[in-house]
């Protein structure tokens, strides 16, 4: 509910419930967060689409490069150790918290 409310993605509230509360590893709560973001996408793209709030060309140039990116992502934090994509989440979230307070 509060990814939709606040615009977010999701995982930066996912994934630290999952690991802290519900004791998934790090990888599993990341690939979960995933997995989940894609029904309240959709849930939400089909709310804007019905209103005519999407941009479906910056979609389809945007989405494009987002796939593979996501891929290629995916296969690199597989390489990376739980400990440490525990770290570089922790100081992603707080950038993104600072960055949030600035604006």
């Amino acid at each position: 509910m509060l990814a939709g409310l606040l615009g977010i993605g999701g995982g930066i509230i996912l994934v630290p419930v999952m690991t802290g509360l519900l004791w998934l590893d790090q990888h599993k709560a990341h690939g979960t967060s995933l997995a989940i973001i894609v029904p309240i996408a959709l849930a939400g793209t089909v709310i804007y689409a019905l209103r005519g709030d999407v941009n479906w060309a910056l979609v389809a140039t945007i989405g494009s490069g987002s796939v593979v990116g996501a891929i290629v992502g995916a296969k690199l934090m597989m390489k990376v150790p739980a400990h440490r994509l525990r770290q570089v989440f922790g100081v992603y979230t707080i950038a993104v918290a600072i960055l949030l307070l600035l604006r």
